[in-house]
Order: C-alpha cells, then sequence, then structure tokens
C-alpha cells in the first residue's frame, strides 16, 4: 500500500469508476473483433446475491484469437481473503467492494504475442478505521517469436499513457511489471513487461482515477497493432509446438502467483468459469522440454526475456 493518506469513500465517484470500466470493455472487444471475420464476443452477465456481479465476454475459435475473454466484475464481500492482506495485516476482517475489467488474448498464430491488461479499484470498509482506497492495473506482453519493433512499441505506448501523470511512472512501473511477472520456479519472466502498479493512492482520488483511466485506455492503442502486424504470418508445426509449450509457463504463473486469480478463488465471490478464461485452450507440458542452441527458439529466454530499456534499445 502507498504511504499516501487515504481519502474517504464520500470523496469517490465511484459510480464513473464503474461507468468508465464497462466503457473500457465495451471498447476492447470491438477494437478486437475488428480484426475477426465472423466471430464475436459471447456474453455471459451473472449476478450474485449481495448485488455484485459482471459480465465475463468470450470469444474463441476466431481467425486470429484461438481464446480470449474481456471481463468486467463488480464484487463485494464481508471478509477480505488472505491473498488481499499478504501486505496489509492491518485490513485484515474488513469488507470490501471491488471492481474491474481484466482480459487475456491468446492468438492463433505463433508469431502473435499473448496479451493481458487489467484495470480495478479496491475499497475496504473496517469499523476501528476510515475506509481505504486503492487502484490497481497495467498491461503486459508475452511473445513466442519476439519482434524488437513490437517491444518497442509496446513500452512506449505505456510510457506515453503514464508519462503526464509523473514522468516517475513508467520506470517504476516497468520495474514493477518485470518484478510481479516473473516465475520464480523457472528464473524466467512470463514476458517482455509492461506497466504494473496495485496499491496505489498517490494524490487525489482525481488523479489516480485518470492515470487508471489512461492504463485502460492505451492497452488498444498498444496491442492493436502488434496483432495487426502478425496475425497473418506463416508458422509450421515446430513453431506452434513451441507456442504451446511456453503457454504452460502462462498456465503456472497465473495458477501459481497471480494474485488476482487467487483473490478470485478464495473470497468465494469471483465466478470461476470467468477468472479461469485466462487459460489458453491448449497447452503442453513435455518432461525436461529443451529448446536447441542459438535456434529462433532459444532467442526468447536468450534475448527477449532479459532485462531491456525497450525505449533507447539502440543504444
Amino acid at each position: 500500500m502507498s504511504s499516501s493518506s487515504s481519502a474517504t469513500v464520500t470523496h469517490l465517484d465511484v459510480e464513473a469508476v464503474k461507468a468508465y470500466l464497462m466503457s473500457l470493455q465495451d471498447h476492447i472487444c470491438a477494437s478486437l473483433e475488428s480484426l475477426e471475420p465472423s466471430v464475436r464476443f459471447h456474453e455471459d452477465a451473472w449476478d450474485r446475491p449481495n448485488g455484485g456481479g459482471g459480465r465475463t465476454r468470450v470469444i474463441a475459435n476466431g481467425a486470429v484469437i484461438e481464446k480470449g475473454g474481456v471481463n468486467f466484475s463488480h464484487v463485494m464481500g464481508d471478509k477480505l481473503p488472505p491473498s488481499a492482506t499478504a501486505d496489509r495485516p492491518e485490513l485484515a476482517g474488513g469488507r470490501f467492494e471491488a471492481m474491474g475489467v481484466s482480459l487475456v488474448i491468446h492468438p492463433n498464430n505463433p508469431m502473435a504475442p499473448t496479451s493481458h491488461a487489467n484495470v480495478r479499484l479496491f475499497i475496504v470498509y473496517k469499523d476501528d478505521m476510515a475506509p481505504v482506497w486503492w487502484f490497481g492495473g497495467g498491461f503486459d506482453l508475452t511473445p513466442y517469436y519476439g519482434f524488437d519493433e513490437d517491444c518497442v512499441h509496446w513500452h512506449q505506448t505505456a510510457h506515453d499513457a503514464v508519462a503526464p501523470f509523473d514522468e516517475s511512472y513508467y520506470s517504476r512501473f516497468k520495474t514493477w511489471c518485470d518484478d510481479y511477472f516473473y516465475l520464480k520456479h523457472r528464473g524466467e519472466p512470463r514476458g517482455v513487461g509492461g506497466l504494473f502498479f496495485d496499491d496505489f493512492n498517490e494524490g487525489s482520488f482525481e488523479h489516480c482515477f485518470g492515470m487508471m483511466k489512461a492504463v485502460g485506455d492505451a492497452y488498444t492503442k498498444a496491442y492493436m497493432p502488434v496483432l495487426a502486424r502478425r496475425k497473418d504470418l506463416p508458422f509450421t508445426e515446430q513453431q506452434r509446438d513451441f507456442q504451446l509449450h511456453r503457454r504452460g509457463r502462462y498456465v503456472e504463473f497465473n495458477l501459481v502467483f497471480d494474485r488476482g486469480t487467487h483473490f478470485g478463488l478464495q473470497s468465494g465471490l469471483g465466478r470461476t468459469e470467468s477468472i479461469l478464461m485466462s487459460l489458453p485452450p491448449e497447452v503442453r507440458w513435455t518432461y525436461d522440454y529443451q529448446v536447441a542452441a542459438d535456434s529462433e527458439e532459444a532467442k526468447l529466454t536468450d534475448y527477449y526475456l532479459t532485462s531491456k530499456d525497450w525505449l533507447n534499445l539502440a543504444g
């Protein structure tokens, strides 16, 4: 949690956040559908007895997207799960309200990267303290066969989204993203990073909400040009096999480390099918899987999944 002082809920325009998140879901789905010749997102609206609910939207078996989900949820609960209080034990036992948009897109083509984005607002209510709020989110890119052009564009878009709010944000949130999306048991990053921030309440609510909106709006600016460039490139069965093995790393991270997945499953308020929509439809694990040295497959871990200043790559 930030060391900044928290604002009370009476100063928050929660309905404005909810309206933005639902419109963001609409915008992202329409943008992705613009590249698909026939399939569309299927919406599954769901409700909870306490008034919470959401809109799960899934697209599958498209010419471009093998599986993707763009979800909106707004849930409330009487007790925070352990995943939400690990870094803030004083909030244990508090009631909460959470809303956000979360998405994962798995393209068919191994030359096109998987992408993930999330933006959210979290509020905690506890009798012995003032209500606490914070924003979180970001977006990250997971290529299988990397392209410098794509990585530079992704990170430049990330920088340009947050720089108007504070020039230090990109560097901070890039480092946070690299540290968070890291498979400790594999000793490697999940992808080439992007932005990640959590427990964010620096400055006014308007400042934080504005920054979150900028990140949400930047996702399609970052991803759509990359997907459009790579979706129709030729690929081989060997490259498809490599993609399926690398997707295994994605599954491992989401199930073992991801705080959002843990929160949704532990709270009992999320919808399991919606939470697990991030998992790819096909994935492969082979015992002691190895790729040939100095191959295009090896270049992923030897070059792309290493720490880089993508904004100054030529230097």
